[in-house]
């Protein structure tokens, strides 16, 4: 059981990263959707650093499963829809270094993630892939920071899941908000 001290909004409430996918299909809509939603995100000088090379068909599928490490492949292969974070680090204004670029990435994935939940659908994101194998397989410029990749779709059954995974396919707990959270007077020297 999540407990929450403070009211929040349901979305976020309800919101987790299940394994247990359905195979069955996302509406294109629904993608846009969220990509539309990481669009909106906010990020440094509106630079929106962030890049979303999207698996949507069995053709790019195939290759993005490719790169997903064994572990996560055992569930993320059921995941209808697969998108890859990307950031470019330099500003396009200046070409000087972006050290915000990752950060605002993040917060378009997290935008995502919620547009998902709010349209009945589920997120997992996933660092356990093979960057190297990616760029190998498609074109990615070298400077772009390939972060993460997201795992989209319906609610599967948990049943369905390899065993090492059924036990811990739930809401996780969060720290107690006392733990993530000091006081700036508390820091002073």
């Amino acid at each position: 059981m999540r407990d929450f001290n403070y009211d929040i909004h349901e979305i976020i409430k309800s919101r987790w990263s299940p394994k247990a996918f359905s195979e069955e299909a996302v509406e294109y809509e629904d993608v846009m959707a969220i990509l539309e939603a990481a669009r909106y995100a906010p990020s440094c000088f509106n630079e929106q650093p962030w890049e979303f090379l999207v698996a949507f068909d069995e053709e790019e599928l195939s290759i993005t499963r490719q790169c997903i490490n064994e572990r996560n492949r055992l569930w993320a292969d059921k995941a209808p829809v697969l998108i890859v974070v990307a950031a470019r680090p330099i500003f396009k204004k200046n070409e000087k270094v972006n050290r915000w670029a990752t950060f605002d990435a993040g917060t378009a994935w997290g935008y995502m993630s919620i547009e998902a939940e709010k349209r009945g659908l589920i997120s997992h994101a996933m660092g356990g892939f093979s960057r190297k194998k990616l760029r190998e397989l498609i074109s990615v410029p070298e400077e772009m920071h390939l972060l993460a990749i997201i795992a989209v779709g319906k609610m599967g059954n948990k049943d369905d899941l390899n065993e090492m995974f059924i036990e811990e396919e739930r809401a996780n707990e969060r720290k107690p908000l006392k733990q993530v959270f000091t006081r700036i007077k508390e820091m002073e020297r």
